[in-house]
């Protein structure tokens, strides 16, 4: 596959996440409407719901960090002896960033699962 045919593909699934991303906007927003309703009710099933689609948001963009860390390992691997300082070096930072964003997001999600009393906010770009 050529170059420019393997970066089309690569943007086709970058459309799909960004699908994705709308479908994770909503659900927040519905799970703040469920948080504000616990808050202001005490209405525990709302608590439930609520903690249930965080950890699904979480879930779900999780995977995606994943999909961006091994595309960015992807790109790290493909360097070769004739690759620039300047591509090489951001390359570099391209993956730990992705690494870093991984990682937070393996936290939120242990957060999201384990925060019974939805004591801390969880915050996510």
């Amino acid at each position: 596959m050529s170059d420019i045919e393997e970066r089309l593909k690569e943007i086709k699934i970058e459309d799909f996440i960004w699908i994705i991303y709308i479908g994770i906007i909503l659900l927040s927003y519905y799970s703040n409407y469920l948080e504000e309703k616990y808050f202001i009710n005490n209405d525990i099933n709302s608590k439930n719901k609520y903690r249930s689609i965080i950890i699904i948001i979480f879930s779900i963009l999780l995977l995606v960090y994943l999909y961006f860390l091994k595309d960015s390992y992807d790109s790290l691997k493909s360097l070769n002896d004739n690759s620039d300082n300047k591509t090489i070096i951001l390359t570099y930072l391209s993956f730990i960033a992705s690494l870093l964003i991984a990682i937070a997001g393996i936290i939120y999600l242990y957060i999201a699962i384990n925060d019974e009393n939805i004591n801390i906010e969880l915050a996510f770009n």
